[in-house]
């Protein structure tokens, strides 16, 4: 068997474990050499076969500790789409808002898979900058799928956010949110004010009209200036 196609087999076996549950979160995934002598391959193809199975979050590699099956994370659902200029004057803050760049081209691959499309399309581009009291409050990265919302080719996102234009002029359908902390890139964390080690929050959302793919934002939070609470009950009667 090629090199090539070894790789494949040995990310393929332990990708089968791992999802069938015999290898469960925690497991310690066999050590390079221990896979280099059961496949009787060089530790190149050991590492082709590995790298992957880090990217989409099955395992982890740890330096000097070796992979393990990754623990699944903690998914909550968010059931509003907020709008950040009402957030910010509810808090009893002056709302700023500045439109950083704006770009109408044919998105890339992997803004195609951010915005949930099989093929190219011609979207949005937009970077904007929400202040709160002047300071910086979240720095807004948005993809606008023009093929579903057309109208927003012509929309004036110098002069409104392009969320709230969203809400009040394209009606959605469903949305799926993902939220994580992160320790942005520079200049990210330029634009923000912040130091690059200091943690954010991070929001990304996609939304629907029907079968339409409308719009992707990533959003990104200073970790001192957002919170989420959600209030609930539990399921079936109450207590």
């Amino acid at each position: 068997m090629s090199e090539a196609s070894l790789h494949r087999r040995i990310r393929a076996e332990i990708s089968e474990r791992i999802l069938s549950g015999a290898w469960p979160p925690g497991h310690r995934v066999p050590a390079e050499h221990e896979l280099m002598a059961e496949y009787g391959c060089s530790r190149m193809t050991v590492n082709k076969a590995l790298a992957p199975l880090a990217e989409q979050g099955l395992i982890v590699r740890r330096r000097k500790a070796g992979s393990f099956v990754a623990r699944p994370r903690i998914h909550s659902v968010v059931l509003d789409i907020p709008d950040i200029a009402a957030e910010v004057s509810t808090r009893g803050e002056p709302y700023g808002y500045e439109l950083l760049s704006r770009t109408v081209r044919i998105a890339t691959a992997q803004e195609a898979a951010e915005l949930g499309l099989d093929g190219p399309a011609q979207v949005l581009a937009l970077r904007c900058l929400h202040r709160a009291s002047g300071r910086p409050f979240a720095l807004e990265e948005r993809l606008i799928n023009l093929d579903a919302a057309p109208e927003a080719a012509d929309a004036d996102f110098a002069a409104t956010p392009p969320g709230g234009w969203l809400l009040g002029h394209v009606p959605w359908t469903e949305a799926e949110h993902r939220i994580s902390a992160a320790n942005v890139q520079k200049p990210v964390a330029a634009t923000l004010g912040i130091a690059p080690t200091a943690a954010c929050l991070v929001l990304e959302r996609r939304t629907w009209r029907g079968d339409d793919r409308i719009t992707h934002v990533r959003l990104t939070f200073p970790g001192e200036a957002y919170d989420l609470v959600a209030r609930f009950a539990p399921r079936g009667e109450a207590a």
